[in-house]
């Protein structure tokens, strides 16, 4: 058997990281299988989906790295599919129209609420006479479709998450409804368990991957599966993502979507990573894997039961790892449109020397890609404001004249191209005022810097010398400590 996966979204909103996790898993489980991954854009809520969801939720699974292997497939142009299949089981008396108004389904729900009982559709209209059906559609009451549930039934699979699986058919709630309410001449538009059912059928999935929480639709989606004579796909329900109360992760916790994460300044390769992490376990404990690498370890076997709790230190841990691997020449496209947001002027074509350094200087203390615009705050304008611990420094005895001589010193160098320049500099100030080099370093910090935390201090000056800065700067500090 051809392994074929596919990832459902609904382009109601952007690219959920449970949708996402989702669809990893999925797509770990077909490379692993030599298998097909497929995309069925589930766009039948006319009146909340919308385009632009659905190029997010392209655009996140590129970003991520997962490519489908077929044209993706948009269910609003299959309508055609569902409405005979549905027909076909009215034909056999295996689904039938309900006519209930809601003031009555309702007065039902309460009745049970009144009697303890479980709320459920009673099946009262399950074997309507024709005369009962005539005077209700006389009434121009509309008709909902149901599919026929028998109480009895006992429905199982083999979860392979889970394991094995049981439920009554007695707790699904009764027929169910798998067409909204139409006239006798109409049929209403097919509902979710109905047209996933005809989907996966008619696509060919061998494999049904998803969330925990469509575990209670599984029994109703495999009778349907009988009932239309259509083999039953197998089936695994992945653990939830959580977040750090032990409940579903929500918009409610804030960041959710893949754009969100891209945005704080994750990368795809650090993201999908933790994705993988977030109910499955590598052999060995093993922590960081591309994708493909991933692949080849992956088995639901691995994967928990119990939900996964979001980690927002292990996240940080791991993108810090990425970042902290990437040459300069691959950090500095990756920090740009941050500086850029950030409103620091420069052209990455005539920059990109000094560019290239600060990406070397930034790289190895960022955690997220964001971080680079709290550093470029010290290399994109020749002046700073001096934070009150630099005045501090360069307002104590001497620190004016141990500037001035580095002033004349570098001058009298005539540039700084390497960091043992910058270095052979600072020594020659030191052995030449008679001073100790800490003094030299802490007020030139205050002076380049303008503050006295920062980063690594010669690698700054030479990016603020390449830039032109360094003297000025200087002139500033020498004065405020005259």
């Amino acid at each position: 058997m051809s392994v074929r996966v596919r990832i459902a979204p609904s382009p109601t909103g952007n690219l959920h990281i449970g949708t996402a996790r989702t669809a990893v898993f999925n797509w770990l489980f077909a490379r692993s299988q030599g298998g097909t991954f497929i995309l069925r854009v589930e766009d039948t809520d006319l009146e909340r989906s919308k385009p632009e969801y659905t190029q997010n939720i392209m655009e996140g699974l590129r970003w991520l790295g997962m490519d489908w292997d077929e044209e993706p497939v948009y269910q609003t142009q299959r309508m055609g599919l569902y409405q005979p299949k549905i027909q076909a089981l009215l034909d056999q008396g295996l689904a039938y129209r309900a006519y209930e108004t809601p003031d009555e389904l309702t007065a039902m729900r309460e009745k049970q609420k009144a009697g303890s009982e479980a709320p459920r559709y009673n099946n009262q209209h399950r074997d309507l006479t024709s005369e009962q059906i005539a005077a209700f559609e006389a009434e121009g009451r509309q008709a909902v479709i149901r599919f026929k549930i028998d109480d009895d039934r006992d429905i199982t699979w083999n979860d392979m998450v889970r394991g094995p699986v049981h439920w009554k058919g007695r707790d699904l709630g009764g027929d169910m409804v798998i067409a909204r309410a139409s006239s006798s001449t109409e049929m209403g538009q097919p509902l979710y368990n109905f047209v996933v059912v005809v989907d996966d059928a008619d696509m060919g999935i061998t494999h049904v991957i998803r969330g925990e929480d469509h575990v209670g639709n599984t029994p109703k989606q495999i009778l349907l599966y009988e009932a239309m004579g259509m083999p039953v796909p197998q089936f695994a329900h992945t653990p939830l993502i959580l977040n750090e109360k032990g409940a579903k992760l929500s918009k409610r916790d804030g960041v959710t979507s893949i754009s969100d994460f891209k945005a704080m300044g994750f990368t795809p390769e650090a993201l999908v990573n933790y994705m993988t992490l977030l109910g499955w376990s590598a052999p060995e404990a093993q922590e960081i894997f591309t994708l493909d690498q991933a692949a080849k370890l992956f088995s639901f076997d691995r994967v928990n039961k119990a939900g996964a709790k979001f980690d927002w230190d292990k996240l940080d841990w791991l993108n810090s790892q990425y970042l902290h691997e990437k040459s300069p020449e691959d950090l500095l496209p990756l920090m740009e449109p941050y500086l850029k947001e950030a409103g620091y002027e420069f052209d990455l074509a005539t920059d990109r020397d000094w560019l290239l350094k600060l990406a070397a200087l930034a790289g190895p203390s960022l955690t997220r890609l964001k971080d680079c615009v709290e550093l470029g705050r010290f290399f994109f304008a020749p002046t700073m404001d001096f934070a009150d611990a630099a005045v501090e420094q360069l307002q104590k005895d001497g620190v004016a004249d141990a500037m001035q001589a580095v002033l004349e010193a570098l001058q009298a160098h005539g540039g700084l191209n390497e960091i043992s320049d910058a270095q052979d500099l600072i020594t020659q100030v030191t052995k030449t005022l008679g001073v100790k080099k800490g003094v030299i370093m802490r007020s030139l910090r205050a002076a380049l810097m303008a503050d006295m935390q920062g980063p690594d201090l010669v690698e700054s000056w030479l990016i603020l010398h390449q830039r032109g800065f360094d003297q000025g700067r200087l002139e500033r500090a020498i004065a405020l400590g005259r």
